[in-house]
């Protein structure tokens, strides 16, 4: 069923959890995030938005993603990520996307509250969130790059306090050390600069590049009011890895069935693994 409005965002704010975002590709990495949801019985939002378009074409994958999440018994988001076109994100709610993701963090801070203020007020009219971004994230978006964070790029509180109040957005996506994609080293978190965007705005704030993150940087950003990750990397991965380990078999008798499959099975068991992480307080742990 499609998971309309914040209260699954404001729920796991309140519990230190997280409400996960996972990217979806094609067909297959639909079914293995639907699955996930359907069998940990957590939301879900299921990110089919602007870099996987150029892989599957906007409008297969928009409407594969809807009726997926539609049809499931899982409460299922259905999310556009990073989406810098506006004519972008009116045809994305006008299709049923329950959120969106406006990324201006590209721009100089007025155009970004521009920017932002537009989208937030389309999705308003059609009855949809809005997400925004504040700082600059390095890594490119579909393959692990060894991104390093900069300082001079992340979030400042005060502007992060400014820009939420300019926009209106219902979330934040910050940048604090975390980038897009794995790392040679383990990313460690600006925990403190964290805790004082927390401090200065009164929305749930967003972590994207959470993949391979360790998991007590990851709760320790749950604690200081993150409250929706974004996840891509670790499923790209475990699906690549099925369909490699799988080849061999496959490949004699062409069976393409077998192969994506497996790889629609890795990502379910990834996503459920994540979701487990997600949940500190749910498994008696420490956010």
């Amino acid at each position: 069923m499609l998971l309309h409005g914040t209260d699954a965002l404001k729920q796991a704010a309140h519990a230190g959890q997280a409400l996960p975002g996972f990217v979806a590709y094609n067909l297959e990495t639909v079914q293995g995030i639907v699955a996930a949801a359907e069998t940990a019985g957590r939301p879900v939002l299921i990110q089919a938005g602007s870099s996987p378009f150029k892989h599957a074409g906007r409008q297969a994958l928009m409407r594969l993603a809807l009726d997926a999440a539609a049809h499931s018994a899982a409460r299922l988001g259905v999310h556009l990520d990073h989406s810098r076109d506006l004519d972008e994100i009116t045809a994305c709610l006008e299709a049923g996307y329950t959120s969106i993701m406006v990324d201006g963090s590209h721009l100089p801070f007025a155009e970004n509250i521009a920017l932002t203020k537009e989208a937030v007020r389309r999705a308003r009219d059609h009855g949809a969130w809005a997400e925004a971004e504040l700082g600059a994230l390095p890594g490119d978006e579909d393959v692990s790059t060894d991104a390093v964070a900069r300082s001079a790029a992340m979030t400042d509180p005060e502007q992060a306090a400014e820009f939420v109040a300019a926009t209106g957005v219902d979330a934040l996506a910050v940048a604090v050390g975390n980038v897009h994609g794995f790392t040679k080293d383990p990313v460690r978190l600006d925990l403190e600069r964290l805790a004082a965007i927390h401090e200065a705005v009164p929305v749930p704030l967003v972590l994207h590049g959470a993949s391979g993150l360790p998991v007590e940087e990851l709760h320790g950003a749950l604690a200081r009011g993150v409250a929706k990750v974004n996840v891509n990397a670790e499923l790209r991965r475990a699906c690549l890895e099925a369909v490699r380990a799988t080849l061999p078999d496959a490949l004699p008798g062409s069976d393409v069935v077998s192969l994506w499959a497996a790889g629609r099975d890795a990502v379910r068991d990834a996503a459920l693994e994540i979701i487990a992480r997600l949940s500190p307080r749910a498994e008696g742990g420490n956010a």
